[in-house]
């Protein structure tokens, strides 16, 4: 779209904090040209915290934002559906310091955000064309973002599991598939570690309503998984919502291989400051730019 957008009338949706287990209410409402996404903790006489990588500040089983010490948490799924819808303005309002979970997925807010409807505005969109390939490496966890003509990831996840194992899927935003192809993707965790995150003070409602619950050699929600390769979907998901942090929808190939959100937040962080490797363009001066050929953090792959 060559016009920024934001939604055309207020809409909520109440649910529970996955990790916190307290009750909230979530309520978009439309924000001017050049906004960006905000959210407004209502409960604490409507402080903003801009929805922008220089507010990241926990990044271990979801990503969360702080300013001045007011926390906002697990912000992704509803930041990858309103980059995924288009909407550029937003303010959203909750009042307490999570997100509800829903489903575990992004479809709640992707549903949410087609009931209120989009409007455009007068001011053009802004895009982050990527110039030079830029990578982040950790181990066997490896991110990279190259050249290319339009926003599209591909994501490869492994791990020793008979129903994950060694999964990849390439995808664009582009294509128009994200609420039949990506929103309805649920998150994921093994059983064996459900104990140990609730005594982190992690997940204190998870359960089969909220996520996909793997056991030693299977799954145990009733109703099986969603797709085949779900648990990769979901990653895709979660990048999309945490390279809008960038503040500017990204012109760019992401290549990324058993990465996480933390990794995902230090290459946007990366990006950031490293100004030759990207530019700010508005949707008129994006000409056809040659891709990358391979990108080596996904042709380069070890033996898993």
């Amino acid at each position: 779209m060559e016009y920024q957008h934001t939604i055309a009338s207020p809409v909520s949706l109440s649910g529970i904090g996955l990790h916190t287990g307290v009750p909230v209410t979530l309520r978009l409402m439309p924000a001017a040209a050049s906004t960006g996404v905000i959210f407004k903790r209502t409960d604490l006489d409507d402080f903003p915290i801009e929805a922008r990588a220089h507010n990241v500040a926990r990044v271990s089983y979801a990503t969360s934002l702080m300013k001045k010490g007011v926390l906002i948490s697990t912000t992704e799924h509803l930041l990858s559906a309103l980059a995924a819808a288009g909407v550029d303005n937003v303010c959203a309002e909750i009042d307490s310091l999570e997100l509800p979970i829903a489903d575990g997925s992004a479809l709640p807010f992707l549903r949410m955000i087609r009931r209120a409807g989009l409007r455009r505005q007068r001011a053009r969109r802004k895009f982050a064309r990527i110039l030079k390939p830029l990578e982040i490496s950790d181990g066997a966890k490896r991110i990279a973002v190259y050249p290319a003509g339009d926003f599209r990831i591909t994501y490869r996840i492994v791990f020793p599991h008979p129903l994950i194992g060694e999964q990849e899927l390439e995808f664009s935003p582009r294509s128009g598939d994200y609420e039949s192809a990506i929103a309805p993707a649920r998150t994921f965790g093994f059983f064996e570690e459900v104990e140990m995150l609730r005594k982190s003070g992690l997940i204190r409602v998870g359960s089969l309503e909220n996520a996909v619950v793997l056991t030693r050699d299977g799954v145990m929600n009733p109703e099986g998984l969603r797709f085949p390769d779900e648990f990769c979907r979901h990653k895709i998901l979660d990048l999309i919502g945490d390279f809008s942090l960038l503040g500017h929808p990204l012109v760019g190939h992401v290549g990324a291989e058993r990465a996480c959100h933390a990794l995902q937040a230090a290459l946007v962080d990366k990006l950031l400051r490293n100004k030759t490797a990207w530019e700010i363009v508005d949707a008129a001066a994006l000409a056809p730019q040659k891709d990358c050929i391979a990108p080596p953090v996904l042709a380069t792959q070890q033996p898993a």
